[in-house]
């Protein structure tokens, strides 16, 4: 049999009419995973014109429309009406003023499933019909303002990052309402109609970024932090140079010169072991050890009954130790070069690893063996390095990993292939006069998953799909692993809609619990790498002796469709932005700097495996097929870095913008400072005749120095001027907001209502939240199904606070509970208090 035809999505069939990176990845995702997908460009082919189209379009065949004319409109709803699936990515009401209404559409056809990608939301009245590029939304969204406390330090605001974290994130979310909603329809019958603005994508990916704790305690303040509180209330001004910010950096967490002359990046904060394991391979434990350095036995604890001043663990660490261990650690790293330290952590289950670029991660021995990195042979650019598969089912990989190259088709062609596809659709689906009418439920309602993750990329994977009526158990043990920082703090935005239990798995009584938990589940969650499922019992053959009929998902740092030596190599988002090259582009591979958006990497993991967790349902469904589904940092960078994460013979050197001086790709594509502020212009060389047509630019078609042009014109008006006049000849272009602003403006007290109605922001403020302190956060918004229901998250549960709970749901009385809490086999709490003073 075709491998091809037992992936997830063989039988499924989409009309891709995506432009640019969004709406074509979505697209190109499902093909990845066996769906029939026909992408329609326009006459003139992709608006944007790039090598990545190589990527976005693989596994499709393509064509041109004209929808503007009769009988391209006429072929484009033939396509349609041989699609089980409709993706489209312009501004609102485009398609439908071309002739194709998506509500019409599902009128007719109550099994269609369609999804609008625009860049702002189609229900906010200020933006709806901007020229929402890339650029412009993550502007607008505080992606270019909001940059971290290093560049706060440095004094560089705003600053340009070329990712496309947008679309990034994007890609994952729509990608999972599409699995979503065909899981839905195996039991109805119905699709639906969905949105997925690409701001509020955005704004749900840099969520740890925008979440306020209103008094948050003293000791979770960072040297940055608490330098920049000095700086402003000295007004000393914020000019560090990169050299000197290195020392306000914790020593855990930063980045080491090696003997190769090349730079090394140690993540290990929070976490007791993998600190001490850190200094143990370094050589230099024993001689802090002798110097004094303090061991807290409960971090949990409030500070003020701490029994020493710090403790290896302890993030951030006390200037005083940060200083002394960092001057060790610089010391000991420069005895081995930055790869043999890779390997040295790799298998001493250190998380670290070395810097390298975008090129070296495309090219590396790792990536290639594993499928990170995939070839395709291209018609145009022959053979091509391509990003991997970002989701993958074990046992299924391989049919993944030679992806067909783009292929031009005719209509007839295209509609040939569609109807194949429907054929091999075995679906049992109610279909016609039996298709059911609108539940009004949640895609997962009683859907149960035990979560049994940590830190951001797990937990954040269950706490995204809660919104869907999913009812989730959060497993932690009775002592915690992490510090209160990433422990608890985190948890804040990572463990939204679940309910808290905690327990000892590794005692028979636990075990036993354990056991009965997951008989009771549909889907178990982890994160960990291959070698610690075992010995935790977490491994196949176990899980499956327990419940034959759990799904299970398990997402890593290294993790890949196939194995390799890094495999089991552990690690955070950090650990991957500075191996896959993103560190090196943010801050040049001579000064690297990590990207500043916390959970960059981690949150389009948590949305990837929350894809993964989708499928697999919808393939049980389907097929009866019971699967583990895997994703992993590794795999979710490449998408981050679309645009440049591939090679080919012949490329051009991989030059793009980058740095922390970089304002722009071009002089077209930059920031300019105005009369008042500042502006991000994001035009095309093409569009210089619309330039040109605003008077105060006359006459930049003639200058030998656009960015000059430009530079001595903008700062004669203020930046509402221009956002006026380039938006009257339909230029993209924004004014950068900060994160801050957009909370102060669309912020309102929580309501138990999700903020879709609210446009392409909402907030809500926790003003009892059961931390004890009011939190503000972004909301669950991003996901916009018109006939499934979107359920508001409830906050973040204190640890244990649901242990009675679920065991007593399982069969246990209260006397029975109470033995487990004297044992220490359960417990309600880590702490007295939810986040540790």
């Amino acid at each position: 049999m075709n491998k091809h035809n037992q992936l997830p999505l063989a039988g499924v069939r989409v009309a891709d009419f995506g432009q640019q990176i969004a709406g074509p990845a979505v697209a190109m995702v499902l093909a990845d995973l066996g769906a029939t997908v026909v992408h329609i460009d326009p006459p003139t082919g992709p608006s944007w014109q790039h090598p990545a189209n190589a990527i976005l379009n693989r596994n499709k065949a393509s064509l041109r429309l004209d929808l503007k004319s009769q009988s391209g409109l006429e072929q484009a709803l033939g396509i349609i009406a041989n699609a089980d699936i409709v993706i489209e990515s312009f501004r609102p009401d485009v398609m439908k003023n071309l002739g194709i209404d998506f509500a019409e559409l599902r009128q007719q056809r109550p099994e269609l499933i369609t999804l609008s990608m625009p860049g702002f939301a189609s229900n906010d009245q200020l933006r709806r019909d901007w020229k929402a590029t890339e650029a412009v939304v993550a502007a607008t969204s505080g992606a270019f303002t909001d940059m971290g406390f290093n560049r706060v330090l440095m004094g560089v605001n705003p600053s340009y990052s070329p990712l496309p974290l947008g679309s990034a994130y994007a890609i994952t979310l729509a990608a999972s309402s599409i699995a979503l909603a065909l899981f839905e329809r195996e039991k109805t019958g119905r699709g639906d109609t969905i949105e997925v603005p690409v701001a509020a994508a955005l704004m749900e990916g840099l969520s740890y970024n925008s979440y306020v704790v209103d008094q948050l305690p003293e000791r979770y303040k960072t040297m940055r932090e608490l330098e920049i509180e000095h700086r402003k209330l000295n007004n000393i001004e914020m000019d560090l140079s990169y050299e000197e910010l290195q020392e306000y950096l914790d020593p855990f967490y930063r980045t080491y010169l090696c003997a190769d002359g090349r730079m090394f990046y140690c993540v290990c904060p929070s976490h007791r072991n993998h600190a001490k394991r850190a200094l143990q391979v370094l050589g230099i434990y024993d001689e802090l050890i002798a110097e004094g350095l303090p061991d807290v036995k409960d971090l949990h604890a409030p500070i003020c009954e701490w029994d020493g001043e710090t403790s290896i663990g302890v993030y951030p660490l006390p200037k005083k130790w940060a200083d002394i261990i960092s001057a060790k650690m610089k010391r000991a790293f420069l005895q081995k070069t930055s790869e043999e330290w890779g390997v040295i952590f790799g298998e001493g289950q250190i998380p670290g690893a070395p810097h390298r670029t975008t090129q070296e991660w495309v090219n590396c021995e790792y990536t290639n063996e594993s499928g990170l990195i995939v070839e395709v042979e291209d018609a145009e650019l022959g053979v091509m390095k391509q990003p991997g598969p970002i989701v993958w089912f074990e046992g299924e990989a391989e049919a993944m990993l030679s992806p067909k190259a783009r292929e031009n088709v005719s209509f007839d062609d295209a509609i040939s292939r569609l109807q194949a596809a429907q054929k091999t659709d075995q679906s049992s689906r109610p279909r016609g006069a039996e298709i059911q009418a609108a539940s009004g439920d949640g895609w997962l309602s009683g859907i149960r998953i035990l979560d049994l993750t940590n830190v951001i990329a797990g937990p954040h994977s269950s706490a995204f799909l809660s919104r869907f009526g999913a009812d989730i158990i959060k497993l932690d043990p009775v002592t915690p692993l992490y510090d209160p920082l990433i422990g608890i703090l985190f948890t804040f935005q990572a463990g939204v809609g679940k309910k808290s239990v905690l327990m000892d798995i590794m005692t028979p009584e636990g075990r036993e619990i354990f056991e009965q938990l997951v008989k009771s589940v549909d889907m178990v969650v982890m994160n960990a790498p291959e070698r610690q499922m075992e010995p935790l019992g977490l491994d196949q053959a176990t899980l499956s002796a327990i419940n034959p009929e759990v799904l299970f998902c398990r997402l890593d740092c290294f993790g890949a469709p196939r194995k390799g030596r890094k495999t089991n190599y552990i690690g955070y988002d950090d650990i991957i932005q500075a191996n896959s090259g993103i560190m090196s582009r943010f801050g040049r591979p001579e000064t690297p700097e990590e990207h500043a958006h916390l959970g960059t990497l981690d949150v389009n993991c948590g949305f990837a495996a929350g894809l993964g967790m989708a499928l697999a349902l919808y393939q049980k469904r389907k097929t009866g097929k019971v699967s583990r589904v895997r994703t992993s940092l590794s795999a979710v960078t490449n998408i981050a870095q679309l645009p440049f994460a591939f090679d080919y013979e012949g490329r051009g050197p991989f030059d793009e913008p980058s740095g922390r001086e970089v304002l722009g790709s071009h002089a077209l594509s930059h920031f300019y400072q105005t009369q008042n502020g500042w502006l991000f212009l994001d035009a095309k060389p093409t569009e210089l005749d619309k330039i040109n047509q605003i008077a105060e630019l006359e006459g930049i078609k003639a200058s030998e120095d656009v960015g000059r042009f430009l530079s001595e014109a903008f700062v004669t008006q203020e930046t509402e001027f221009w956002l006026e006049a380039f938006r009257r000849v339909d230029v993209a272009c924004a004014e950068p907001l900060s994160i801050e602003h957009l909370r102060d403006t669309y912020s309102r007290p929580a309501d138990q209502k999700v903020g879709i109605d609210r446009g392409s922001y909402a907030f809500s403020i926790y003003a009892d939240h059961p931390s004890g302190h009011c939190v503000t956060q972004i909301d669950q918004y991003a996901i916009r199904p018109a006939e499934s229901t979107i359920k508001a998250a409830t906050p973040t549960e204190k640890f244990g606070h649901s242990t009675k709970t679920v065991l007593a749901e399982l069969g246990f009385s209260n006397e029975d509970i109470d033995q487990m809490l004297a044992k220490k086999i359960v417990a309600t709490k880590w702490s007295n208090e939810f986040l540790p003073s």
